[in-house]
């Protein structure tokens, strides 16, 4: 598949070529979707918790005696039903974390890159280079990129400049390729790669295993 490649004014530079294998991959959106959901999971902390009976202080006595005094008998006043008891059936820590291949991870990357292909939605530029940190400068090239358009710009490698340039944006978001995951590629309309971060996601997509 050839796609053209931009400058940062919008310009068509020159074509290139996208690896078939990567972004002409079947489009499994079942696949996807696990690799989505298992990230999803695996963001989740689980720290959640609440005292038991066993947990809470004081309590350390009958409150009164068992019988002869008229009212329900009660072994502590932290029992569930007292205010400021232990609770029961409540959340403990737990791991959500969901294990996946990473063949089957890799192939769900490869089938979000191919669907954004096919849907015209990778934008290839030449160059991503600014000579200060400037998000009206940023903000300016992306609307000459994708319009009104979400953004994910994906980068070779670090890249200060580009990367505070974008903080303040609210529909964008910069990632270096080695980290390119499912849940960016889906939440995003467009994706921007200078031919840099191409050559980097292709190398990493394409290495022994996956």
């Amino acid at each position: 598949m050839k796609v053209d490649v931009l400058n940062t004014k919008g310009e068509k530079v020159k074509t290139v070529e996208l690896p078939a294998e990567i972004f002409e991959a079947p489009i499994k959106p079942d696949l996807m979707h696990q690799a989505l959901v298992r990230q999803w999971a695996n963001a989740r902390l689980g720290t959640h918790k609440t005292k038991s009976r066993g947990e809470v202080s004081g309590g350390g006595r009958k409150p009164w005696r068992q019988k002869g005094t008229g009212r329900a008998r009660q072994g502590s006043i932290r029992a569930p039903q007292w205010v400021g008891g232990g609770k029961v059936h409540t959340p403990r820590p737990r791991d959500y974390s969901v294990d996946m291949p990473r063949k089957m991870r890799r192939a769900a990357v490869r089938s979000a890159l191919s669907a954004k292909a096919a849907e015209s939605a990778i934008v290839v530029l030449d160059e991503l280079a600014l000579s200060a940190p400037k998000t009206k400068e940023m903000a300016a090239i992306l609307r000459r990129l994708v319009g009104e358009d979400s953004a994910l710009i994906v980068l070779a490698g670090p890249d200060e400049r580009v990367e505070r340039s974008t903080r303040n944006l609210a529909e964008v978001k910069t990632l270096r390729a080695q980290y390119l995951n499912i849940r960016d590629l889906l939440g995003y309309n467009r994706l921007v790669m200078p031919l840099g971060a191409l050559e980097a996601v292709c190398a990493h997509l394409a290495t022994a295993g996956g």
